[in-house]
């Protein structure tokens, strides 16, 4: 049986115990919960800073730990959508308590005080966890620091549209890599707002490509509506209103909104073709 060795704990010389018996590894081991305590964790391929950067585990999220080594990294794999690859070691901590709530604007500050004048701690992203202790007029007071009581919400309630969290990242740099608002990419952009209205959804694009209901497309755009995924060879999008799309893409290096016909022009003209279209649940219109 063949695993994809992005979301499969393995290695040589290791692997998750749930494995045991299923791959080939010198020696197998329980993983340990953590949670991100800093305002990002980067994923990377090796454990180096200057190695490829795959995803990132957003503040709060959790992540299963296999391995630490003395040069201050982490193996493991991101609980939820499974990705593994290796973390930084002070980024994580063992979790004192389920999040209840989660960022629902693509950036908040934390304040030391509920006080918007106070110089803040630090800022969150769309998509990250936190513990809501109680509220104080317009601040939530986390085990962090203070938030605006706005720019949160609470984890079970969802977007009811997707293509509007997705369009609170307009303009963010493009990143490869990027799941936040300081950088983000096309399969990134697509995960956190699908997850925002609820929808379980793997990270990357070929990944994406697969979730939902495929939908003919032979070029005509009549066949298309409202929050369609449309997936081309290493790129991803949703469709919007009028038919435009949604993107984050290394053309514009951010996060745009574009007539889908010129994106489908001009991706052509450099050598790719769309080779897939797939519908999740209507959303509003």
């Amino acid at each position: 049986m063949r695993f994809d060795p992005r979301i499969t704990p393995v290695r040589p010389d290791l692997a998750a115990a749930h494995l045991r018996g299923k791959v080939d590894a010198a020696r197998f081991v329980e993983g340990v919960v953590h949670q991100v305590i800093d305002t990002l964790a980067p994923l990377r391929r090796e454990p180096q800073h200057d190695a490829p950067l795959d995803t990132e585990a957003l503040h709060g999220e959790r992540v299963i730990v296999y391995e630490r080594n003395s040069e201050g990294w982490v193996w493991g794999q991101l609980e939820r959508d499974n990705y593994v690859g290796f973390l930084p070691a002070n980024a994580l901590m063992l979790p004192l308590s389920r999040p209840t709530h989660r960022v629902s604007t693509q950036r908040t500050f934390i304040y030391p005080i509920a006080d918007i004048k106070t110089p803040p701690l630090n800022a969150l992203s769309f998509g990250s966890l936190i513990v809501i202790k109680r509220v104080e007029s317009e601040f939530a007071i986390s085990d962090r620091g203070a938030i605006i009581a706005k720019h949160l919400t609470p984890l079970d309630r969802f977007e009811v549209d997707f293509i509007a969290s997705a369009r609170k990242f307009l303009g963010v740099p493009y990143l490869w890599g990027g799941r936040s608002s300081t950088g983000i990419d096309c399969s990134g952009l697509v995960q956190l707002s699908l997850q925002a209205a609820g929808i379980e959804c793997p990270r990357d694009s070929d990944m994406q490509a697969e979730i939902g209901k495929p939908v003919s497309f032979f070029g005509d755009l009549k066949n298309l509506r409202r929050g369609d995924l449309i997936y081309w060879k290493g790129h991803i999008g949703l469709v919007t209103d009028d038919m435009k799309f949604l993107h984050a893409n290394a053309f514009h290096m951010a996060v745009a909104e574009e007539p889908l016909k010129d994106a489908i022009e001009r991706i052509r003209a450099d050598g790719s073709e769309v080779l897939a279209v797939r519908r999740l649940e209507s959303i509003s219109a």
